[in-house]
């Protein structure tokens, strides 16, 4: 891990309030190093840290996941009530998701209009709106 990309992962981790320890600068260094937003699953981002020789477990991947979700510095997207996908931005966006690969990536905020929402039921609020719009490749 380089000085700049060491910096940006520890900053990363400390707007958030959170120790910089070994697992999660190796985490957040795969996840924001370049500056560059991620859309991971735990089991891509286990392949990651894996393929460049770091030992970190898959239950390690999964807490740490949670904890910078919890955080704030991530947001789980869920597709199909059963895939999670980690997003490093956390800014109100849709999302496409490309069946045929199994990813997840942004849509254009702009182009997305959404004229109204129901009511909420007695006693509740809309605490947020999730759009994932499923692609396939054509032919």
């Amino acid at each position: 891990m380089t000085q700049t990309t060491q910096q940006i992962s520890s900053e990363w981790l400390a707007k958030a309030g959170l120790r910089p320890t070994r697992q999660r600068m190796t985490l957040a260094h795969l996840l924001v190093g370049d500056g560059q937003h991620r859309h991971v699953t735990a089991e891509s981002l286990f392949d990651a840290a894996k393929g460049q020789g770091d030992a970190v477990s898959l239950a390690t991947v999964y807490n740490t996941l949670r904890a910078f979700c919890d955080a704030g510095l991530m947001q789980e997207v869920t597709v199909d009530g059963s895939k999670s996908y980690f997003d490093t931005n956390t800014h109100d966006h849709p999302h496409f998701f490309w069946e045929d690969e199994a990813r997840l990536s942004d849509a254009p905020s702009d182009q997305l209009v959404i004229a109204q929402l129901p009511d909420a039921p007695e006693g509740a609020e809309i605490a947020s709106v999730d759009v994932v719009i499923r692609l396939r490749r054509k032919g």
